[in-house]
């Protein structure tokens, strides 16, 4: 997955070569490219309620799909989401980078600024919210394989997670999601447990935004756990991913039907992983493996959901090879699916 870099990084680690900085000068604005007119056509189409969009946006291989020319990714992640957002059907953006490390206020500002009013950003919360231990992976150093402390912390996560994306997006935030990666649930006390934390967990949080919750662990995916999200009004994030059922199957067992939106997120191929999908997609300028049974699941859990609830639907590149691409195939499904055709 492309990173999102820091909005604010020193220009001079640009790697970008001389004819894309210019020979020196400060470049041109990146630019939208030119979109067919059958796609300015779909988006018209579409029910007002949905929002698609894609993880991330630093793809220096959408040149020609989303951005005029080609670019490097570190000045596409820092100067190339107002062109995204010119896309006639990129109303969304999944800011990925949080999961990693929580974004001050002024950075979610920043994007917040490069967007129209319309637009909306899903923001995936700092994992420190949702992983119980410490994956055994180098890059958590000294607390690796140790139990964290933040785990469904509502004290943390209001402080670092919920209070900057709030005040730097305003209107512009979407869904604040906690994913919760494959985890060893059983091992910690199993769905009840979860549930039970979970609760507490979404009680203490700030009023307001649209939490969504998103599993890996579809063992997890019970009665308990969809009404404690109808409690708080939360939602479960349907997510197209080869360990979870289909979406039509996450949307009925969650009260999709009760819930105040849909939030979805198709991220990966059926035959792969991501290692495997990275190699086989870059640069991510096509669609290398279709799945036209997701996309059908996908679209109808969309015309499923009442037209004054708002729908967003985040694609990854290693759905099909390139996301953009994928969103426009998912439109026209559901153009054709709803009778929606001009």
């Amino acid at each position: 997955m492309a990173p999102q870099l820091d909005l604010f990084a020193d220009p001079s680690l640009d790697p970008a070569p001389a004819a894309d900085r210019g020979a020196g000068k400060r470049s041109a604005p990146i630019g939208p490219a030119a979109a067919p007119a059958e796609l300015a056509a779909l988006a018209e189409r579409l029910p007002k309620n949905m929002r698609f969009g894609t993880s991330s946006w630093a793809y220096p291989g959408w040149a020609g799909i989303v951005y005029d020319l080609p670019h490097t990714q570190q000045r596409l992640a820092r100067e190339g989401l107002a062109a995204y957002a010119r896309h006639p059907l990129l109303r969304a953006a999944g800011i990925d980078r949080s999961y990693y490390a929580p974004p001050r206020t002024d950075e979610f500002a920043a994007y917040a600024a490069a967007v129209p009013a319309d637009f909306r950003f899903l923001v995936k919360a700092h994992e420190a919210c949702t992983t119980a231990v410490w994956p055994k992976h180098q890059r958590y150093g000294k607390v690796r394989g140790q139990p964290n402390e933040r785990f469904l912390d509502p004290v943390y996560a209001s402080e670092f997670v919920v209070a900057p994306a709030v005040e730097g997006l305003g209107d512009t935030l979407g869904p604040l999601l906690f994913q919760f990666a494959p985890q060893d649930f059983g091992a910690l006390g199993g769905p009840r447990w979860l549930v039970d934390r979970l609760r507490r967990f979404l009680d203490g949080l700030p009023r307001g935004p649209l939490y969504a919750v998103e599993l890996r662990n579809r063992e997890l995916m019970t009665g308990a756990y969809a009404a404690a999200l109808a409690e708080f009004a939360a939602v479960h994030c349907i997510n197209v991913y080869p360990s979870m059922p289909p979406a039509r199957t996450q949307r009925a067992r969650t009260r999709q039907d009760q819930a105040p939106a849909l939030v979805c997120r198709w991220m990966l191929h059926p035959s792969m992983n991501y290692e495997r999908a990275e190699a086989r997609y870059d640069p991510f300028d096509a669609l290398v493996d279709e799945d036209p049974g997701n996309r059908d699941e996908v679209a109808h859990v969309c015309l499923q959901t009442e037209p004054d609830l708002p729908v967003y639907v985040i694609v990854n590149n290693k759905a099909e090879g390139s996301s953009p691409r994928t969103i426009a195939k998912l439109a026209a499904r559901i153009v054709e699916l709803g009778g929606l055709a001009g």
